[in-house]
């Protein structure tokens, strides 16, 4: 999985991370029971403490796009496609709103009142 951290992007290490993963899942380069190097490697790889690696995996587990499996490492769940499509979805849909001048909080607001 190849990952890489902007230093120029004032968003925190952790989102940054974050983000990646969920990007590989989405775009299908880590798929379901992929396993992820373990978060010594990719702290090294990336440059970055460990502690900063293993806060987004959490944030990945909590999502329950992550499974953490003592002595089998840290795979992709089944969940996750689904998942990842939903935020695609959304993502679209977060563009679309903004160009015909809605904001994030009236889009909200919208999808509030679905029925």
């Amino acid at each position: 999985m190849l990952l890489y951290l902007d230093a120029a992007d004032p968003s925190p290490l952790h989102e940054q991370l974050v983000g990646g993963i969920r990007r590989a899942i989405a775009e299908g380069r880590c798929r379901p029971g992929d396993r992820l190097p373990p978060a010594k490697d990719l702290a090294e790889q990336l440059d970055v403490n460990a502690n900063t690696v293993l806060r987004a995996l959490r944030q990945l587990r909590d999502e329950g796009l992550l499974e953490f499996r003592r002595g089998r490492g840290i795979s992709v769940t089944d969940a996750a496609p689904a998942h990842a499509a939903v935020a695609r979805a959304a993502a679209e849909l977060d563009a679309l709103a903004r160009q015909h001048g809605y904001s994030r909080a009236e889009l909200m607001s919208l999808i509030e009142r679905l029925p």
